[in-house]
């Protein structure tokens, strides 16, 4: 096999897909390009704020280097971080930023300098941030790589396929070798392939408030996971701070409050600095805790939110800087009736980022040969406990093209896999595909967890199954804080589900019916992992388990998929922390 004659299915169109698709046809493979809507929808068309880098001389902020990006980003996660891949991410930025140029992308230039703008974001220590069209960063960057893709397609050198479901992997002698797709039309068909690179996003639809398009539904970790692959981090899940509590959660960019926005309660008062010394600016997780312990010391109503109060950036920046910087925001508060300019905004944390996923080295390769991930299906340890802002969009460059280069670089003859089961995220391994293609079907879930489904009480009458039901039951035990109790409950629940499943076919006749599978096994595997964490670190917060875990990132979990359940490595220590109390998460 030969880079030439090799063949890379790429499934997913955010920033991973897009620039990884991009990179492997230039590289001369034969590249595929499934997704399972249009081109143009994903995660990354949402992203508002920017992505971060450390620029060259003269580029970047004044003082800012490398090293305080791996700072802030270890920081930020909260001491869960694999250092080895924050330490990739930041000093490999400014070249794949280059790129996202080379294809087309074009950012935010400051009028005065004529160099590329760079804003500042929550726990962040200096300005870094780029920007295109003000707050549209993502879809800015989404519009020019789609576009470098379709010219690819013109060439001949990228196939495309759109309305085209990853229902399962194809495995052949336990190695990926395709793909199994659902089409728009209810027909099946097999594309076989020599490698798959996941870049499939997150799962913000496990919840109901998410800042995730409807598509975001566990596909990628779902098909990994029936396939045998090892998961990882599955408990951290962090939550935005600041998405509108009207109008369908729309995700306000912390980009606003390092421009100078504040939070306040319904009396007024900025109440972050009691909880944090960076106040607004605290990392995401910090500030999502926080705005839930302050609404419960105030004995706030069940619906009752906090405000975001922008009023006072025009005094600071001048007369129409809201609009000019963020037009996106500015729009949609203009439909929802808001003058943010004179009106607070009501604002809710919302489900925002899995930071957990298919467990990857730093070459994006998994624990099944000829199976790569990267972007937010995929965990390398980079985010830790917590993602720092504007950190999403570098990680699917960084680990899509390294990916990539580490696909080329096996079509080399004499080529060896680097996975080995002790890579920088050390995790289990799930049983081999023969087991799991009789074991763990679209209606099994995880054998042995968390038991046979309870018997109901006298009269109760019985919830079914529906997208809508499996968020409520997930926002409500295993959101911003959870303990045992409501974990228990959200695992009893789901075993019920679990149970009427059971009869269901392998392959669901449709795409609706094979999203909702994935988001319930997403459910499983999540509340599993936020079970199995007996501390507190960044983004999965025990109200029940508050201690602070020992610095370090420590072991990981052992995810060993049906036949065992999660144990720690060794011992009582071993667990994977899972998150802080809210004062003191990021001061430790």
């Amino acid at each position: 096999m030969s880079a030439r004659n090799s063949h890379l299915a790429v499934v997913g169109s955010g920033i991973a897909g897009l620039f990884s698709t991009l990179l492997a046809a230039e590289a001369g493979l034969r590249v595929t390009l499934v997704t399972k809507g249009a081109l143009a929808q994903s995660n990354t068309h949402f992203a508002q704020g920017g992505i971060c880098a450390v620029l060259g001389p003269g580029d970047a902020a004044p003082g800012d280097t490398v090293e305080a990006h791996i700072a802030d980003t270890l920081k930020a996660g909260a001491g869960q971080c694999n250092p080895d891949a924050v330490r990739i991410l930041c000093g490999e930025a400014r070249a794949d930023i280059a790129a996202l140029e080379r294809f087309g992308v074009v950012f935010d230039r400051d009028a005065r300098t004529g160099r590329r703008a760079l804003g500042l974001e929550g726990a962040h220590s200096a300005a870094r941030i780029l920007h295109a069209g003000g707050d549209a960063t993502g879809a800015a960057i989404a519009d020019g790589l789609i576009r470098a893709v379709r010219d690819a397609q013109e060439l001949g050198t990228v196939t495309i396929l759109e309305h085209s479901f990853v229902s399962d992997l194809v495995l052949d002698a336990g190695r990926v070798a395709g793909i199994s797709l659902l089409t728009q039309d209810g027909g099946r068909r097999k594309l076989p392939a020599d490698s798959v690179l996941l870049a499939s996003g997150g799962a913000g639809q496990l919840f109901d408030f998410t800042t995730n398009p409807a598509v975001a539904t566990a596909d990628g970790l779902a098909a990994a996971w029936r396939a045998g692959a090892a998961v990882a981090d599955l408990e951290y899940f962090q939550f935005h701070p600041t998405a509108l509590a009207v109008g369908g959660h729309f995700l306000v960019s912390e980009a606003v409050r390092g421009a100078g926005a504040v939070l306040r309660d319904s009396t007024g008062t900025a109440f972050m600095s009691r909880y944090h010394p960076e106040a607004d600016l605290a990392p995401r997780d910090v500030v999502s805790r926080s705005i839930a312990a302050h609404l419960s010391s105030m004995g706030a109503a069940a619906g009752e939110t906090v405000f975001l109060d922008a009023t006072g950036v025009e005094d600071v920046r001048g007369a129409g800087y809201l609009a000019r910087r963020f037009p996106t925001i500015a729009a949609r508060t203009r439909e929802l009736g808001f003058d943010w300019t004179s009106q607070w905004l009501p604002v809710t944390p919302a489900a925002h980022y899995w930071m957990g996923g298919v467990a990857t080295n730093l070459d994006g390769q998994t624990s099944l040969p000829g199976l790569y991930a990267a972007g937010e299906v995929a965990c390398t340890g980079v985010h830790g406990a917590n993602r720092l802002a504007s950190n999403s969009l570098l990680e699917g460059l960084v680990f899509g093209r390294r990916a990539v280069d580490s696909f080329v670089q096996s079509t080399a003859p004499g080529f060896a896999s680097a996975w080995d089961g002790a890579s920088p995220v050390p995790v289990g391994r799930p049983p081999r595909q023969e087991e799991v293609a009789v074991k763990v079907p679209y209606g099994g879930g995880l054998p042995g967890w968390p038991g046979p489904a309870p018997a109901r009480a006298g009269g109760a009458r019985p919830v079914p199954l529906t997208r809508q039901a499996l968020q409520r039951l997930m926002g409500a035990h295993a959101g911003v804080v959870r303990n045992a109790a409501g974990l228990q409950e959200a695992a009893r629940q789901l075993a019920v589900w679990r149970q009427e499943a059971a009869g269901l076919a392998r392959q669901p006749a449709t795409q609706a019916e094979a999203e909702l599978a994935n988001l319930l096994l997403g459910a499983e595997l999540l509340v599993r992992a936020a079970l199995a964490r007996s501390n507190s670190a960044g983004a999965h917060c025990r109200s029940d388990f508050p201690q602070v875990p020992a610095p370090g990132r420590g072991p990981h979990p052992q995810v060993q998929g049906p036949h065992a359940p999660v144990r720690p490595a060794s011992g009582d220590d071993a667990h994977l922390p899972t998150s802080l109390p809210v004062l003191e998460s990021e001061t430790v």
